[in-house]
């Protein structure tokens, strides 16, 4: 791993060509001895008789000294099989349990899985060939941004003049994460300014990124996806399918507690406006700030047992619920913490779990915490649906207005349209921002 990465977490890449020089125990074996007549010429018994036994003394010492040097080397050896090995690794990485003063959250779950397998550049290797992303152009802030602080340690995280960014890290959702890390960069008039913060499932993803965005402030967190399995139902499939959609529920106790703020961005989308704007958006009195549609049929998103029951439904009582999309929240850590809302969205999910009060997966409990309360942000933050509203093969025309992000929520993802060559108009709009490419 680059010494220079932002990232702290342990990783271990074992590079094509690497290897380890262990002992090599065939020299220790011995060998057999000839057997034949004493040598006598010239010697009497009693001389020969002396030597065999200083000769035997010499052989037992000499045997002696070889397992203790066998011995020595296999302890080496089991040694460092055991630091090398990540499946023995049974500690977090200390990104997930930075702010441990939040008991709710059972730690003891956090294990590393196996590593991705990365290539000598930090390409992702496949089944079927090399998976890579090309090295992005380099950037600069403009005259007009405050110097940030130069890429040295963890404590670049804690720098006031940075703007904060969540997203997710996923196999199948990659291509669209580092698409959408580049749209921000592209757009933004101090991208030295900004800072990401990657929640993955996988270890080594570090790596790719820094070969792809090689300036980039950034930090890695590891969600294990068992945090969430005991919570969430298994009648929703989707969402079991998708652990990660269930990280941002924990960002302000990964993060570290001198982030105040945060944007988080889904993956399947690209920012085309300035991101500092965004950043800088007044919540007011609120938590989190997002665009709210309130047109939308706000019943559809739980069941008739949801509404038939007062004490459930009762929630929305003197409230205004409209709905959101959570692909694109700006989040103030400071009042989320205070607020104790992580504890608060698994409440929903525990009486999920044991009666269904909703059909989807990790947006209703935003919904019934948070709907009513969200300090709302102009719709042009948030042109979603793009990815067809989960109706195969649609494509869906720009909502009337300014655009400062286009989301593909919905099942029809660009990437996967371009490369079956049935892409929809608006998937040209996305396809500059993408970096990945694949070589035999």
């Amino acid at each position: 791993m680059d010494g220079g990465s932002s990232s702290s977490f342990f990783s271990l890449k074992i590079q094509k060509g690497d290897h380890f020089n262990f002992f090599d125990f065939s020299q220790f074996k011995r060998k057999r001895r000839r057997r034949g007549p004493f040598f006598s010429g010239g010697t009497s018994t009693s001389s020969s008789s002396n030597n065999n036994i200083n000769n035997n003394t010499k052989k037992k010492k000499k045997n002696k000294m070889l397992w203790i040097i066998r011995f020595s080397g296999f302890f080496s050896a089991a040694m460092l099989m055991i630091v090398l090995s990540p499946s023995l690794q049974s500690f977090p990485p200390a990104e997930a349990i930075r702010s441990s003063h939040h008991h709710h959250l059972d730690y003891s779950y956090l294990r590393l899985p196996p590593p991705v397998l990365l290539s000598d550049s930090g390409s992702m290797v496949g089944a079927g060939g090399r998976l890579n992303f090309r090295k992005a152009s380099a950037f600069r802030n403009s005259n007009e941004c405050a110097s940030p602080s130069p890429k040295t340690q963890i404590g670049d995280a804690c720098d006031p003049n940075l703007v904060h960014v969540a997203i997710t890290l996923d196999v199948e959702y990659l291509r669209g994460s580092i698409a959408a890390v580049h749209s921000v960069l592209q757009h933004s008039l101090c991208p030295e300014s900004v800072f990401f913060h990657f929640l993955v499932s996988e270890t080594n993803l570090e790596a790719l990124v820094q070969s792809t965005f090689p300036q980039l402030k950034f930090r890695v967190y590891y969600f294990d996806p068992r945090m969430v399995r005991s919570l969430i139902s298994t009648s929703v499939r989707q969402a079991l399918e998708q652990p990660l959609n269930y990280a941002r529920n924990y960002l302000a106790d990964l993060l570290e507690t001198c982030v105040e703020r945060v944007i988080y961005l889904d993956s399947d989308l690209v920012v085309v406006d300035d991101i500092s704007r965004l950043w800088t958006t007044s919540l007011g009195s609120r938590t989190i700030g997002a665009p709210e549609y309130c047109h939308a049929n706000f019943t559809n998103y739980f069941t008739p047992a949801f509404w038939s029951d007062k004490r459930l439904s009762g929630t929305f009582d003197g409230r205004k619920p409209c709905y959101f999309n959570t692909g694109v929240m700006v989040i103030d850590l400071i009042k989320w913490r205070r607020g104790r809302y992580t504890k608060r969205i698994e409440k929903w999910m525990e009486i999920q779990k044991n009666r269904r009060i909703y059909e989807l997966g990790s947006l209703p409990p935003f919904l019934l915490v948070f709907a009513g309360h969200v300090a709302p942000i102009e719709h042009r933050w948030n042109q979603h649906g793009l990815g067809g509203d989960n109706v195969k093969g649609s494509c869906r025309d720009l909502h009337s207005g300014p655009v400062s992000l286009l989301h593909w929520s919905g099942s029809g993802k660009p990437w996967l349209r371009l490369d079956s060559k049935r892409p929809c108009p608006l998937d040209a709009l996305w396809s500059p921002y993408d970096l990945y490419g694949h070589t035999k």
